[in-house]
This record gives structure tokens, C-alpha cells and sequence, in this order.
């Protein structure tokens, strides 16, 4: 047997079963956590709390722009997630699924309650302001000043709009994801947000009245 086939038969018979070169797929912890939640293993919850919950907040927080609703609406979020963890997908990501109840969630009370959301509660951007010695009076303003634009004029747009620019903005999504959670086409999602982009823009360069 020449050495070539001796390794060939090593590597058959009492090497790795991935071929050589490859690395195993490495799962995320919420997604192994959530798997187990949906096998029925309650112990499970605390460690998708932890993970899930600031994230469900913050997302729910830029839609409604009440903290006071979003605590609520990211409380209902987990309720339907425990009733539909059956459903889950094993393998599959978390985030977009929970992202999708929470979504669901806003959407059933958006349209139940008919709301008008407010603008003086809205917390939806973060504007950089500077500190240190080269801070100054002017520039803090100044940034203040933009920040309640952008959250005025994302509070007065379509919700269609908004939750576009969040879930690319804020949340980081990619578009095809962003799509397939909102239930439209890639192109209609650029579309949506890019609206939004042309509305924050047109709001920024109004003379303050």
C-alpha cells in the first residue's frame, strides 16, 4: 500500500468525518437556548430573557415612542413567544422570529387602538454629542436641536416608513431580512426607507421656526 492510500484509509476509517479543511458550524447561544425552550425545557427562559428582551424593548421603543408601551408590547411579545415556542423551527435564528412576534405585536395594537403616536415622548436616534475640551455650547445645542427633528419627523411618517428605517437603521438588518420579516418585496423595502431618508432629510434642512 503506498503511503497516499495508507492516509486515504486513515482518514476513512478513524479520521474526522468533515473533510478536511472544514469547520463545524458554530450556533449562536440564543438559538441553542430557544431550542431547548421549545423542547420544553423552562430553564431555558431566563437565558432568552436576558438576551432577547433589551433588544425586543429598544426595537419596540423606536416603533411606538412610548417607553411606557413598549415595556407592555415587549411583555406580550414573550407571552406569544411561549405559546407559539412549539412552532420554532429547530436550528433556526431567533432574533428574526422574535423580531417578527414583537413586530405582530405593534401592529395588533397600532391598528386596535387607532393611536396617534406622540412626538414628545419619541426616543428613536442618538445623536453624538460632543464632550471634553473641545466641547462647547453651540455644538451640544445644536446637536440637541437635530435630534428632536429626527424624532419629531420620524414620529409625524407612516408607520410603513419608520419601521423600515428602523430595522435597517437600528437594528442593522439586511434588506432581504428586513423584507422577508416585514412580509414585502426587497424593492418595496428600499423603497420604504428610502422615503423615510428623503423625509429625515427634507426635516433637517427646514429653518428652525
Amino acid at each position: 500500500m503506498t503511503p497516499e492510500h495508507a492516509s486515504e484509509v486513515a482518514i476513512g476509517e478513524g479520521g474526522p468525518a468533515l473533510a478536511v479543511g472544514s469547520q463545524p458550524e458554530i450556533s449562536d447561544p440564543l438559538d441553542r437556548a430557544m431550542d431547548r425552550y421549545s423542547e420544553g425545557d423552562d430553564a431555558a427562559f431566563d437565558e432568552l430573557a436576558r438576551g432577547l428582551m433589551p433588544r425586543l424593548r429598544a426595537f419596540l421603543l423606536r416603533l411606538s415612542g412610548s417607553r411606557e408601551l413598549a415595556d407592555d408590547l415587549a411583555q406580550e411579545t414573550f407571552l406569544r413567544i411561549h405559546r407559539a415556542r412549539g412552532s420554532f423551527a429547530r436550528g433556526s435564528a431567533v432574533v428574526p422570529w422574535a423580531f417578527a412576534i414583537a413586530r405582530n405585536c405593534f401592529v395588533s395594537h397600532a391598528r386596535a387602538k387607532k393611536t396617534r403616536l406622540s412626538r414628545s415622548v419619541l426616543d428613536v436616534t442618538t445623536i453624538e454629542v460632543a464632550t471634553g475640551p473641545d466641547a462647547n455650547a453651540e455644538a451640544t445645542l445644536a446637536a440637541q436641536q437635530s435630534a428632536a427633528i429626527v424624532s419629531q419627523a420620524l414620529a409625524a411618517m407612516p408607520i410603513a416608513n419608520r419601521e423600515a428605517f428602523v430595522l435597517i437603521r437600528y437594528e442593522g438588518m439586511s434588506v432581504a431580512t428586513a423584507a422577508q420579516l416585514v412580509g414585502i418585496s426587497e424593492g418595496a423595502l428600499k423603497l420604504r426607507a428610502f422615503r423615510a431618508y428623503e423625509i429625515l432629510r427634507a426635516a433637517l434642512k427646514e429653518p428652525a421656526s
